[in-house]
C-alpha cells in the first residue's frame, strides 16, 4: 500500500524499516521536504509586504483614494479568508503536494495580472487572485508540517516558518521601497518580484516533497464555500463604506448586517448537513479549538490592522520615503523573528506552550496601547520600542494557536482544523482592515478640523479639501504650514487605530486564559494514522471521524524517547 504509507515511515522503509514502525523522519529529510514549502511561503508573504510601502504611490498613480487603498489590502485578505477552509478540507481528501503546487500557480497568475493593472479595480481583482493562492500556501504549509512532524517537535520547525515569515516581512517593505524609489523600475516590479521565487518553489517541491496520497472520493462542499464567502464579502462591503457613503446606523447598515447574518445562518445549516463540510461544526465541541479560533480572530484584527497602516504613518505623517518606511518597521519584524524562533525551540524542549501564548498576548496589548500614544513628532526610538513589543507578541501567539489546535484533532481532521484557525485569523484581519480604514479616514478629518484654526485664513482656504476627502494627498505639493497641519492630523488619526485595537488584543489574552494546556503528542499525524491502521485495519483510534475531543482523548502522547520528562 505505497500510496498510504506515511512520509516518515516511507523514508525508513528504504533502509529496511518496517512500514508499521512509524519511525520519524530525520532532520535532513524534514528540511528537504520543507524547503519548497518555505520558499513558497516566502513568495506569498513577500507579495503582501512588498506593496505595503508602495501602496500610497500605487493608489495615487492609478487614481484611487483611501477606499481603494483599503481594498487593495482587503481583497487579498478576503480571498485568503474565504478560501482557507476549502484548501484545508481538500488537503484531507486529495494530494497535498498537488494542492500546494496549484496554490503557487494561482499566486503567479495573480501576481502577473496585478503588475499589469491599469486601474484600481483591476488591481483589486488581481490581489484577490493572489490572496486565493496565498490562502492555500499559508494553510497547506501548516498542514503538511503537522502531517510529517509530531506536535512536540513541531515548535522547532514552526520557528523556521516564523523566521521565513520575518525575513519576507522585513525584506518586502525594504525591497518594495527601493523598487518604488528607483525611476527605471517603478512600483509594478514590486508585484512581479515574487514570481521567480514561486516558480523555483514549484520545482523544489516536485523533487523534495514526498507525501502519501490518500485516495478518497472527493466531494467538495461548494455550497458551504459560497455562503461563507458571500457572508464575509457582504460584511466587508458594509464596513468599508459605513460612515462614508452612509451612516453607521442607517437602512443600508441594517440591510447588509441582516443579510450577512442570514447568509451565515444558511452556511451553518449547509455545513450541518454536508457529508464533507469545509468547516466541520463538530470540531467546535472541543473547547481548545473554539477558544483558539476566537483568539485567532482577535489576533488577526490586531496584527493586520496594526501593520497595514504603518506605511501611511511613516510616509504621510513623518515625510519618509517608501524605502525608509520599510527600514523603520525593522524593530517590529525583529521582535516577531526573535519570539517565533525562540518560543518554537523552547516549546520543543519543554513541551509547554500556554505560557508563551499568554506572554505574547500581554506584549501585543502593551505594544498596541503604546503605539496609540504616538504623534507625527514622537521620537522614533519610542516608536521602535513599541513596535518591537508588538512584534514579540505576534510571534508568540500566531504559530502557537495553530499548534495547540493541531494537537487536539484526529489525523483525518488535521487540514480542516488547521484551516479553521487560519480562517478566523484572516477574517479578523480582513474585517479589521476594512473597519479601521473607514474609522481612520474619519479620525484624520476630525483632527484636521479641530486644528485648522492654527492656520492663517489664507492657509485655511487653501487647505479646504486636503484632509478627510477620498484622495490621499501629495505632501510634497503642499505649503509648509498646511503640510505640518496635515501631518499632525495623519499622525494622530493613525495612532487612534492602534488605540482602538488595544482592547481587542486584550480580549485575545482573556480568551487564551481559558485554553487548557494539553501535553504535546510525540508522533506526527501520518505516523498516528499508520499506527491506527496497523492496529485496527481501518482508521485506528485517532484516525476515525470521531469528534475532535474524543480523538484527542484516544491518542495520548506516546512514550517519549527524548531526555526531557513528560509534561504534566
Amino acid at each position: 500500500m505505497a500510496t498510504t504509507t506515511p512520509a516518515g515511515v516511507r523514508a525508513h522503509t528504504k533502509h529496511g524499516g518496517s512500514p508499521s514502525g512509524s519511525a520519524p523522519m530525520t532532520h535532513r529529510q524534514i528540511m528537504e521536504a520543507l524547503s519548497g514549502l518555505l520558499l513558497g511561503m516566502f513568495a506569498a508573504i513577500l507579495s503582501s509586504t512588498i506593496v505595503t510601502n508602495a501602496l500610497p504611490e500605487i493608489v495615487k498613480d492609478l487614481g484611487g483614494g483611501q477606499s481603494a487603498y483599503t481594498w487593495v489590502v482587503t481583497a487579498s485578505l478576503l480571498a485568503m479568508t474565504a478560501s482557507t477552509p476549502l484548501w484545508g478540507k481538500l488537503a484531507d481528501l486529495v494530494s497535498k503536494k498537488a494542492l500546494v503546487q496549484t496554490a503557487l500557480v494561482v499566486y503567479v497568475v495573480g501576481s502577473v495580472v496585478a503588475g499589469l493593472a491599469q486601474n484600481p479595480g483591476m488591481l483589486i481583482t488581481a490581489r484577490a487572485i493572489q490572496g486565493l493562492g496565498a490562502g492555500g500556501l499559508s494553510a497547506l504549509a501548516q498542514i503538511i508540517m503537522a502531517a510529517m512532524i509530531s506536535p512536540r517537535e513541531r515548535g522547532r520547525y514552526s520557528g523556521y516558518l516564523g523566521a521565513t515569515f520575518a525575513v519576507a516581512t522585513v525584506g518586502g517593505p525594504l525591497l518594495g521601497g527601493v523598487i518604488t524609489d528607483t525611476s527605471w523600475l517603478g512600483w509594478r516590479w514590486c508585484l512581479y518580484v515574487g514570481v521567480p521565487f514561486a516558480v523555483i518553489a514549484l520545482i523544489v517541491l516536485q523533487k523534495t516533497l514526498h507525501l502519501p496520497v490518500v485516495r478518497r472520493r472527493v466531494k467538495v462542499d461548494w455550497a458551504g464555500a459560497f455562503f461563507v464567502t458571500a457572508a464575509v464579502s457582504l460584511l466587508l462591503v458594509w464596513v468599508t463604506f459605513a460612515d462614508d457613503k452612509y451612516a453607521w446606523l442607517s437602512w443600508q447598515t441594517y440591510t447588509m448586517v441582516g443579510g450577512a447574518i442570514a447568509l451565515a445562518l444558511v452556511f451553518v445549516l449547509v455545513e450541518s448537513r454536508a457529508s464533507e463540510p469545509i468547516i466541520p461544526l463538530r470540531l467546535f465541541r472541543n473547547r481548545t479549538i473554539t477558544l483558539a479560533s476566537l483568539a485567532s480572530l482577535f489576533v488577526g484584527v490586531a496584527m493586520f490592522a496594526g501593520t497595514v497602516y504603518f506605511s501611511q504613518y511613516f510616509q504621510l505623517a513623518r515625510d519618509k520615503s517608501p524605502t525608509m518606511s520599510g527600514v523603520m518597521t525593522i524593530p517590529m519584524i525583529g521582535g516577531l523573528f526573535v519570539s517565533s524562533t525562540v518560543s518554537g525551540q523552547v516549546i520543543t524542549r519543554t513541551g509547554r506552550w500556554k505560557g508563551w501564548l499568554l506572554a505574547g498576548g500581554v506584549l501585543l496589548t502593551a505594544g498596541l496601547g503604546l503605539l496609540g500614544t504616538m504623534r507625527y513628532d514622537t521620537p522614533y526610538w519610542h516608536i521602535a520600542i513599541f513596535m518591537a513589543l508588538m512584534g514579540l507578541g505576534v510571534g508568540m501567539m500566531m504559530q502557537n494557536l495553530v499548534l495547540c489546535t493541531q494537537n487536539q484533532v484526529a489525523p483525518t481532521d488535521l487540514g480542516a482544523a488547521s484551516s479553521v484557525v487560519t480562517f478566523f485569523r484572516s477574517l479578523g484581519g480582513a474585517v479589521g482592515v476594512s473597519v479601521l480604514g473607514s474609522v481612520m479616514s474619519t479620525r484624520i478629518a476630525h483632527h484636521a478640523q479641530d486644528t485648522i484654526g492654527q492656520l492663517s485664513p489664507q492657509e485655511q482656504a487653501a487647505a479646504a479639501g486636503s484632509a478627510g476627502g477620498g484622495a490621499i494627498p501629495d505632501m510634497d505639493l503642499l505649503p509648509p504650514g498646511i503640510r505640518t497641519w496635515l501631518e499632525s492630523a495623519y499622525g494622530h488619526g493613525i495612532a487612534d487605530i492602534f488605540l482602538y485595537v488595544t482592547p481587542i488584543a486584550a480580549l485575545a489574552v482573556l480568551v487564551t486564559l481559558f485554553i487548557k494546556e494539553v501535553p504535546l503528542r510525540t508522533s506526527g499525524a501520518l505516523a498516528q494514522a499508520a499506527e491506527g491502521a496497523g492496529t485496527t485495519g481501518t482508521t485506528g483510534t485517532t484516525g476515525g471521524p470521531a469528534p475532535a475531543e474524543s480523538a484527542a482523548a484516544a491518542a495520548p502522547p506516546l512514550p517519549s524517547r527524548s531526555r526531557s520528562r513528560p509534561v504534566r
